[in-house]
């Protein structure tokens, strides 16, 4: 049985005999039998090549990496290898033989010589296992078997799952802890002080949103978008802005012990990937000479600044966004409909958050393209180090295409824009936004609420359809073929491997990225759940929802709609570690700002215990924000007002005097800042300098807490050492011992 057990199968077109792309096909296949490879080939529609690896290659593996006591001890004893090292050094051997024309594989599938390679999905009992107890939707809830995803996938695969797994786990908690503060808010939904007095001002007129057809307005018509605001922003979420800090870190430290656990299990905490590719090379090729390490200046300057164009573009595409919600705003507020002109601004912020989306989904792929581009530049030595490069170009692209729009919303909105009589324009003609009275919180929520749930849902549902349709698609394109076969040619239908091949080759591709896109999509996903938490506390419960599908979702494109991924051998998550823990800091950063600058957090606390009627002595039971509305609008007289602002026709009947209101903090003879303007400003800095530096101090404690390697694998590490010094000195003197 284990002789028809083949490693890889090789698919090609039918060429006419004597074409160049047969003779390339020949000139491979001639290769490979060279160093001592079985082929099999299998016609049909296509024609199918498997290939068999000599027995003595997986020898040559074992001697060379092999536990070295083993050597000593049975030098000829020949232990059963692993499937998943055997298809990866097959793998290996097939992506590096070179033909006599100097071409590998890879110019060959480019050539169309051949149409695809893959590993099987063996009927193997590992197989039927994971079919059964983990790639199903019913098993959501149940611990993931990472033995036998490993045994099967490989170390990298069982890693990845190990460590979606661990998040989902720990997102749990913050979920809860969002749930609760949102609750919180919505229990003083009605009762906060400053949308109460929103709500009353029903004499307080405020200036028009637009220039043209926009009425004058009473603050109090925003009555139920204050309490809104009022739900999101409060002093609960300055405590889970802080705690999603720490969590951040508790996390990432929290995965580094599980991780050298598990990977101790393995017995791969000190494997060297270098000495493992070197290994490969040799057995692949004696005469093989390695890559030297080389580093370019100039090219790495090149490369530097191409990134920074493309962060350039990225953020031209965010102001593009920009521009479009103040066009839009404009439109809407024109609209011969009332509804449309009455949510003018909420529409095209909601309309902007889906146009925002479809950027990302298309700049994703120009990200990919330029980001291997760029590696191409570079030139890297060995294809982990190609990989290292290219997660962290991708990644720096990604963040910039998701978040550019969000940073405007959070910090910039509301506050470039000048004030009546002296608005900031662009093309001189659109005024930019305005933050509503209650704060710009609210429409960095509604943002991130609309990209988190397009993302998680649209997202979702396609990665799934799609694979799923691809597969159901060529299976029926190849049914009639087959019947035809079992009537016609009756002994060749017989051919076990025909079937399986064929049903392996109808699955839907794999390649090299095919993990690497499963772990982009998180790390995004954990950027969204940390950096702008503060202004959406339900971000950690919508991930949490979302992972939880997510693994089984993964596992069944893996085990039963694409073919069998090539397993890599790793010890850890590679690079991801790093940028999850830039990420970690830039939440800090992220959230500490959202705090300082978008919330209406601080400027309340300055009024409180500087300007209110608590501070006048007269504190008799009163709130200590009352007044702070009024306190935080400005007076402008009508006839200051830019020539081409149209004005209303008709007035409301109260309001003969000449004085509107609207939302800074300046004077109403000239129109500059007020003490009270540079006092908050200073707070907000203030409290930025401090929440950075208690959180980051924070997490710095939390990181020495928790050590990163359990004391068990240590101790598992020192017996080691100790029994083979043993062993040594009972070679030496064995009369002594």
């Amino acid at each position: 049985q284990d002789e028809e057990k083949w490693d890889f199968v090789l698919v090609s077109d039918i060429h006419e005999v004597g074409s160049e792309k047969e003779i390339k096909r020949k000139k491979f296949l001639d290769e490979l039998s060279k160093k001592g490879f079985t082929i099999k080939k299998i016609e049909d529609k296509k024609l199918f090549y498997g290939v068999r690896a000599p027995k003595q290659i997986f020898r040559k593996y074992q001697w060379l990496l092999g536990n070295p006591d083993r050597r000593l001890q049975e030098p000829n004893v020949h232990h059963d290898i692993p499937v998943t090292t055997r298809i990866r050094i097959v793998n290996f051997i097939l992506q590096n033989t070179t033909t006599p024309d100097l071409e590998k594989l890879h110019d060959l599938m480019k050539k169309k010589v051949f149409e695809a390679t893959f590993p099987l999905h063996e009927k193997e009992e590992v197989r039927e296992f994971l079919k059964e107890k983990w790639a199903r939707w019913r098993d959501i809830f149940c611990q993931q078997p990472i033995e036998k995803i490993r045994c099967y996938f490989g170390e990298k695969v069982a890693l990845y799952f190990a460590w979606l797994g661990w998040y989902t786990c720990l997102l749990g908690i913050a979920a809860v802890v969002g749930m609760v503060i949102f609750v919180a808010g919505i229990t003083v939904f009605s009762s906060s002080q400053v949308s109460k007095e929103i709500c009353e001002a029903s004499d307080t007129i405020m200036c028009p949103l637009c220039d043209q057809k926009c009425p004058f307005w009473l603050l109090s018509d925003t009555c139920t978008y204050a309490k809104v605001t009022h739900m999101i922003d409060n002093e609960g979420t300055v405590l889970f802005a802080m705690f999603m800090a720490i969590w951040a870190t508790v996390f990432l430290e929290l995965w580094k012990r599980q991780r050298a656990t598990v990977v101790t299990d393995w017995d791969l905490y000190r494997w060297d990937e270098e000495e493992e590719e070197l290994a490969m090379e040799l057995i692949n090729n004696l005469q093989h000479e390695p890559r030297q390490y080389q580093h370019s200046y100039f090219r790495s300057t090149i490369v530097l600044l191409l990134v920074l164009v493309m962060i350039a573009v990225l953020i031209g595409i965010a102001h593009a966004l920009v521009i479009y919600r103040v066009i839009a705003t404009a439109l809407f507020t024109q609209s011969n409909f009332e509804f449309v002109r009455e949510q003018a601004t909420t529409m095209a912020v909601m309309t902007g958050a889906v146009l925002h989306y479809l950027t990302i989904v298309i700049m994703t792929k120009v990200n990919r393209r330029v980001a291997l581009f760029l590696c191409d530049l570079e030139k890297p030595r060995t294809f982990s180090q190609r990989e290292n490069n290219f997660t962290v170009k991708i990644f720096t692209f990604q963040f910039f295409t998701n978040f550019s729009s969000l940073f405007y919303i959070a910090f910039f909105l509301g506050r470039i824009n000048g004030h009546p009589g002296n608005y900031v324009r662009i093309a001189g003609k659109w005024r930019l936004e305005e933050c509503h009275p209650s704060g710009c919180i609210t429409d960095l929520f509604i943002q991130m609420a609309i990209i988190m749930l397009l993302k998680q849902t649209i997202s979702n549902v396609m990665e799934y359809l799609v694979p799923w349709i691809a597969h159901k698609i060529r299976k029926k394109q190849r049914r009639p073929k087959k019947r035809s076969m079992m009537l016609g040619e009756e002994e060749e239908a017989e051919d076990p491997c025909k079937r399986q091949w064929l049903s392996n080759y109808q699955l839907n591709e794999v390649n090299i990225f095919s993990l690497f896109d499963e772990f982009l999509e998180m790390v995004i996903q954990y950027s969204f759940t940390t950096i702008f938490v503060a202004a959406f506390p339900l971000a950690p419960l919508l991930a949490f929802c979302n992972n939880l599908f997510e693994i089984r979702l993964d596992a069944i494109k893996m085990m039963r709609l694409c073919r069998r991924m090539v397993p890599r051998k790793a010890n850890d998550i590679g690079i991801w570690l790093q940028v999850l823990e830039a990420i970690g800091i830039l939440a800090v950063i992220g959230n500490g700002l959202v705090i300082a600058i978008t919330s209406d957090f601080i400027p309340l606390q300055v009024y409180k215990y500087t300007y209110s009627p608590c501070m006048m002595g007269n504190s008799t039971g009163i709130d200590c924000s009352t007044g702070y509305i009024n306190h935080s609008l400005s007076v402008f007289r009508i006839q200051d007002f830019e020539p081409y602002t149209k004005l209303p026709e008709t007035l409301p009947a109260f309001a003969g005097h000449e004085i509107k209101e609207y939302r800074d903090y300046r004077n109403a003879d000239d129109y500059s800042y007020t003490v009270q303007f540079w006092h908050i400003f200073a707070a907000r800095l203030a409290f930025l300098i401090l929440f950075e530096h208690a959180a980051l101090c924070v997490k710095l404690i939390a990181a020495w807490y928790v050590p990163d390697v359990p004391q068990s694998v240590k101790n598992q590490f020192l017996d080691r050492k100790h029994s083979n010094l043993r062993k040594e000195l009972r070679w030496v003197m064995p009369q002594e011992v």
